[in-house]
């Protein structure tokens, strides 16, 4: 894991980020085996993800053993117009922005260590939250978004110890990263000529971009259940995380509006943005039915009504603060899965699940063009050795059209639909030793 966490650390600050995967901006691809069953296997406990899901399962694991997962993540996000204007009643001028979604490579990082028969102990490292959307800089809803990007690294060290020959406890501390980057363009050909400025309204564009990121921290914590050897049941809960992002505000104002910066505004410098992140609260369960076959399932609770608005506060005191209210809803995830041993070699599974979406459509922006999503899934485990297994897993996201309405003083009013789909191929070695 030392000499591993490095490379995971180059791939998220190099733009490997991840983008909004499950409902709102969360990423679930935390495990290549839960991909396969539509993450509804977290009861299952059987290889070292289970730090994230559940870390009362790491008692389950009998070898020390570590994790290494990439997925290629190849999201769409396709925008049509339908007759968006300025603030004037005249037509929004530009193209549909291209595919909004960015194909991405992300990855995360388990280990195990058995400390005694009923203690165990954990690590992991991934990114539970992310979001990157981009259209093209000349697109008809530039005022509102162009490049959109979250990304967080999440270190979590865990223990867990085995209560009973029943019962297992885990906890786990959550030190993590947030880095936000936003930009969209800026008509201040409109706002010159509200000022007495020879300058008409789409004719001068310039533009803001906007960079913040905290270190802050949590918790998760975990039960099992196992009533008999067939059967599991578990409850898991991570905490919220608020992160105080601090960072720069990047303005380019166009020559021919210069005049606009003597009042202060519009001035390069200093930003302040809470992000708040929401807890989730999980109750799974695992029971095999036969030497070979076995039946998961999932209920996720997310608090996303924690997300109420964007704002971006700026040092400077002439800015006013920039806010885009959000006005979330929690939501419940539903998942059910089937695992099928194929021989003492290899599993196979499949899953099911429903993921709302938080959002309200009032609210919706093109930087989270989120809506309920259906996913259909499937994987495999090949086990070459002892000491050495392989997870494959793909999933299809069918995501519902997301309306968009957006309307702002300055960037005009928004509309239109947004299409979006996702696949995600997810590969998984695991090393017992």
């Amino acid at each position: 894991m030392t000499a591993l966490l490095p490379l995971f650390l180059a791939w998220e600050f190099f733009g490997m980020t991840a983008p909004a995967l499950a409902s709102g901006f969360a990423i679930l691809e935390q495990s290549v085996r839960g991909l396969g069953s539509a993450f509804s296997n977290s009861a299952a406990a059987d290889d070292a993800s289970t730090i994230f899901f559940n870390p009362a399962g790491l008692t389950r694991l009998s070898n020390n053993s570590a994790i290494a997962a990439t997925y290629y993540i190849a999201p769409t996000a396709l925008f049509q117009d339908r007759d968006s204007t300025i603030a004037t009643g005249a037509p929004l001028t530009g193209g549909e922005g291209g595919d909004g979604g960015v194909n991405i490579v992300v990855p995360n990082l388990y280990a195990v260590w058995n400390a005694s028969d009923r203690v165990t102990l954990g690590l992991g490292v991934n990114s539970p939250f992310g979001l990157k959307t981009r259209y093209d800089r000349d697109w008809v809803g530039r005022y509102h978004a162009i490049n959109s990007e979250l990304v967080t690294i999440n270190i979590n060290p865990t223990v867990a110890a085995k209560l009973t020959d029943n019962l297992s406890l885990g906890a786990g501390i959550n030190l993590q990263y947030a880095e936000a980057k936003l930009s969209n363009a800026i008509d201040f050909g409109l706002i010159g000529a509200s000022n007495r400025l020879r300058t008409a309204p789409q004719s001068t564009d310039g533009s803001v971009e906007l960079e913040g990121d905290d270190w802050s921290w949590g918790y998760n914590l975990g039960l099992l259940y196992e009533p008999d050897r067939r059967t599991r049941l578990g409850l898991a809960y991570r905490s919220a995380i608020t992160h105080d992002l601090e960072g720069e505000a990047n303005f380019n104002v166009p020559g021919a509006v210069s005049a606009l910066t003597a009042t202060g505004r519009f001035q390069d410098g200093g930003i302040a943005a809470e992000l708040n992140l929401p807890d989730t609260l999980s109750l799974h369960a695992y029971h095999q039915i036969s030497p070979r076959v076995a039946l998961t399932g999932d209920v996720t609770w997310t608090n996303w009504s924690r997300f109420e608005e964007l704002r971006v506060a700026f040092d400077d005191p002439v800015e006013p603060d920039n806010v885009q209210p959000e006005n979330w809803r929690d939501t419940v995830r539903y998942s059910l899965g089937v695992n099928y041993a194929l021989s003492s070699a290899w599993e196979l599974r499949a899953g099911v699940a429903y993921d709302p979406s938080p959002v309200d459509d009032t609210y919706r922006s093109p930087r989270i063009p989120d809506n309920n999503r259906t996913w259909l899934a499937i994987g495999a485990s090949f086990k070459a050795s002892d000491s050495i297994s392989f997870d494959i897993g793909y999933a299809h996201l069918f995501v519902d059209d997301s309306n968009i309405d957006l309307s702002g003083s300055t960037s005009g009013n928004l509309r239109g639909k947004i299409d979006s789909d996702v696949d995600v191929v997810g590969l998984q070695l695991t090393w017992k030793f």
